[in-house]
């Protein structure tokens, strides 16, 4: 099989099998996480082993040689621990999970005629073969440059919340102007989107620490407080639509998919309307762009979207990402989540993604 010219033989058995795959990944995330904390439970070995077993049987049977060439090393690994030859290590743990994660990706990028370049399947599929066959010593080396191989990131074992900015004592004690109690109302508002959903708690001050440390790394090719007043902003048009539609789990409807692209507009309006913020309501407008022009409202590209939009753009996809499927128990780490995001950095400015990058590696190091 030649990673790199992957096609679909039939389209029908893949869909049935990206199906099997969004339903057993779950299982196989819970059962990592528990298995972690009791590695001696021998039922919990059993489960993760019929789950990843099962995966290579349903790639067989949907004649998807990918999904076999990924499951069947991680099968052999599952079995060298179920019989006690390795331990089940944290980077086994977190290399497993990433495996199954470029699954996915790879199997919706085919189904959505994407290129698959960004996921780095040959390192992934050579990687897991060689692990395969690595001495008892040797796995956990293996995993780590792995890990690290596919997403660029040395494995870090930890599921972390990204911190948000402490105001300093000088801006506490600065006297409110008028931008300031501006930037209060558009937090306000912002916490009341929170408050529609528990698990969008807190999300406000994680993408707002992101999205200011990334500006800056880049060079502050964003103004500061416009930046600051679109990420308050960006998502507020929410609120204006059905809570069905945009409150709901699962996937939606073509229909429900056209309602949700009006959001960015109604809050860029909001701002627009309001004096000294047509900075922040051009990136609200805007963070659902892309810079191939495949984006919404208005499928503009390149430098048509503001520098504040495109960072907007990242951590917002980052946070969603951190979210992905949690109402299914699938609890991602930093690692995975930028893994996929830069997996998926022709959706976004590539300009950024290093800025990015660099503030996500000195939150995993801090």
């Amino acid at each position: 099989m030649d990673i790199r010219t992957i096609v679909i033989q039939d389209r029908e058995l893949l869909e049935e099998f990206a199906d099997a795959l969004s339903d057993r990944a779950p299982d196989i995330e819970r059962d990592v996480a528990r298995l972690k904390k009791t590695p001696h439970d021998r039922e919990l070995t059993a489960d993760l082993f019929r789950a990843i077993h099962n995966i290579k049987g349903d790639a067989a049977l949907c004649k998807f040689e990918l999904g076999t060439a990924i499951a069947h090393p991680i099968e052999t690994m599952m079995a060298r621990f179920r019989e006690g030859e390795i331990p089940f290590s944290d980077l086994l743990a977190e290399l497993i999970l990433l495996a199954i994660d470029r699954l996915e990706l790879a199997t919706d990028a085919l189904l959505a005629l994407k290129p698959l370049d960004n996921l780095r399947l040959v390192d992934l599929v050579h990687g897991l073969d060689e692990l395969a066959q690595s001495t008892t010593q040797e796995v956990d080396k293996h995993c780590a440059n792995l890990i690290e191989a596919v997403t660029g990131f040395p494995p870090v074992i930890s599921d972390m919340s990204v911190r948000a900015p402490r105001a300093s004592t000088a801006e506490k004690k600065t006297a409110p102007d008028q931008a300031s109690a501006d930037l209060q109302f558009f937090r306000s508002l912002a916490l009341q989107l929170e408050s529609r959903s528990p698990l969008f708690k807190g999300r406000t001050m994680r993408i707002l620490r992101l999205a200011l440390e990334t500006n800056k790394a880049a060079g502050l090719p964003a103004d500061p407080r416009q930046l600051e007043a679109a990420v308050y902003m960006h998502d507020v048009g929410m609120m204006l639509l059905p809570e069905a539609v945009w409150l709901k789990i699962g996937k939606m409807t073509e229909e429900e998919k056209q309602i949700l692209r009006n959001h960015p507009g109604f809050a860029a309006g909001l701002l627009q309307r309001m004096p000294g913020w047509e900075g922040a309501a051009e990136m609200v407008a805007q963070h659902h762009e892309m810079p191939d022009g495949g984006g919404y409202p208005n499928a503009i590209g390149g430098d048509q979207i503001a520098a504040g939009a495109k960072i907007l753009a990242i951590v917002d996809a980052f946070e969603a990402v951190m979210l992905k499927h949690i109402h299914r128990g699938k609890n991602r780490s930093v690692l995975r989540a930028i893994a996929e995001v830069n997996a998926c950095d022709n959706q976004f400015a590539s300009e950024l993604i290093a800025p990015f990058n660099l503030v996500i590696r000195k939150t995993i190091e801090a």
